[in-house]
């Protein structure tokens, strides 16, 4: 199963209950040991599948070359929750390395003293995280000040489109701006009866990758404010967000009708996924699903572009919402030097991380690998690479309780889709003091 598919199927559930924020109580432990000496270090990730193992085994073949006296144990399919119980608990089989998936637990990371502030390694080691990472991938790697975490590849979201439909239309290319968008999107759509032959997007909320970020990256939104509130009913960004979304539903028919239609459709993970069948014209998704497209043998040409910006961001065209996998150094790790080395290694040497871009199919996490001639891949797939290097591209910041704001705005989203939720501002304040609230909690 592609590392995304498992990221997002549980990044905003298991972000929830994992991670409490109590501290390890493993203060003693510190970056004291000899990485010049003989030693053995462990590295918990979350990969599973044969061909991702096997990129990881490669990875740290690597890594152990160049580091003849740092020996690696590998443990893979290791999910938050596993994790966070050996950081706590500690011990000679813990790890001393970790990889998530899951970008929105970094905040309680961070905050638990879990895993510890890589800052003071980055500046001995005379490397710049703000010039050697994407602007999204740095940012999404830490909170209030403390580099817990460190880019390990990225995934970045585009549109995919069906070119031989776009023909059909008359449409000559992609959408650059949202308005362009919703023409297309009417313009693609052929109904029927009470059902559609083909629909030109599905922007219902459940419509697979169509949550609330990954729509609202394209408008720049600032989720907190100075003191840490909620901006949600503040910003305009998530208001004209919210209405473009809801806009799009009523003018392709419907929340009602879209979801009958979408009820009928194949499954994400699948080859009948309705983008590959010809059923969805244009879909919002990740670098991965052009893998997955072209394995399924679509009857016409897949195109990819980077998804729309507002009319008045037309000059920001290109960006894109990034998230991807980080990795961190326990704090109960009693060889944090010698962890340092593989931690430097996997997420700053540019022929490791362009080799596991390659073996993983995910996007580079580093400036210097997204420009490498190493890399391979399909042309189309550069749109990725430029989306992950834009310093417009946004991402959605770590809090001290993981992912839950998240959920409770795309829980007012479905809401407000649905018609269940009718007055968008007083709902959007609702959701504000909801978070807030929980924030309040957490802390």
């Amino acid at each position: 199963m592609p590392e995304a598919f498992r990221k997002t199927a549980f990044a905003l559930t298991a972000s929830l209950a994992l991670l409490t924020t109590a501290c390890t109580g493993q203060s003693s432990s510190g970056a004291n040991d000899d990485a010049s000496k003989e030693t053995t270090i462990n590295f918990w990730h979350a990969w599973s599948a044969p061909s991702e193992t096997k990129a990881v085994t490669a990875l740290i073949a690597g890594f152990e070359k160049a580091h003849p006296n740092i020996h690696v144990n590998v443990v893979a399919n290791m999910t938050d929750d596993k994790i966070n119980q050996a950081l706590r608990s500690g011990g000679d089989k813990a790890p001393d390395v970790i990889s998530s998936f899951t970008t929105n637990n970094v905040g309680k990371f961070c905050s638990s003293g879990a895993l510890v502030d890589l800052n003071p390694f980055f500046k001995k080691a005379d490397i710049d995280p703000g010039t050697t990472f994407p602007k999204a991938m740095n940012e999404y790697t830490q909170f209030n000040g403390n580099r817990c975490t460190v880019p390990l590849l990225g995934d970045a979201y585009g549109l995919y489109y069906n070119k031989t439909a776009f023909k059909a239309a008359g449409i000559a290319g992609p959408p650059k701006t949202w308005s362009e968008f919703e023409a297309d999107a009417k313009k693609l759509t052929i109904t029927d009866g009470g059902s559609y032959k083909q629909l030109g997007f599905m922007p219902d909320y459940h419509g697979w990758e169509s949550t609330t970020e990954h729509y609202f990256a394209q408008f720049s939104p600032t989720y907190f404010d100075g003191s840490g509130k909620s901006n949600l009913a503040k910003d305009p960004a998530f208001t004209a967000g919210f209405t473009l979304q809801k806009r799009l539903v009523d003018e392709l028919g419907g929340y009602q009708k879209l979801e009958k239609f979408r009820a009928t459709l194949g499954d994400e993970w699948g080859p009948k996924h309705p983008f590959h069948t010809g059923q969805v014209a244009m879909q919002l998704d990740g670098e991965w699903r052009l893998g997955m497209a072209l394995d399924a043998k679509p009857a016409f040409e897949v195109g990819v572009a980077p998804l729309p910006v507002p009319d008045d961001r037309a000059a920001q065209y290109g960006k894109g919402y990034i998230t991807g996998t980080i990795a961190g150094i326990s704090a109960a790790s009693k060889k944090q030097n010698a962890a340092w080395e593989l931690v430097k290694y996997m997420t700053t040497d540019t022929d490791a991380v362009v080799g596991f871009a390659n073996d993983i199919h995910n996007v580079p996490s580093t400036l210097a690998a997204l420009k490498s001639p190493k890399l391979k891949y399909d042309p189309r797939f550069k749109t990725f690479l430029d989306i992950a290097a834009s310093p417009d591209s946004t991402t959605t910041p770590a809090s001290i309780n993981g992912g839950q704001y998240l959920v409770t705005i795309q829980q007012f989203g479905y809401d407000y889709e649905s018609g269940k939720a009718k007055d968008l501002k007083a709902g959007l304040a609702n959701a504000a003091r909801q978070i807030d609230t929980d924030i309040a909690q957490a802390k």
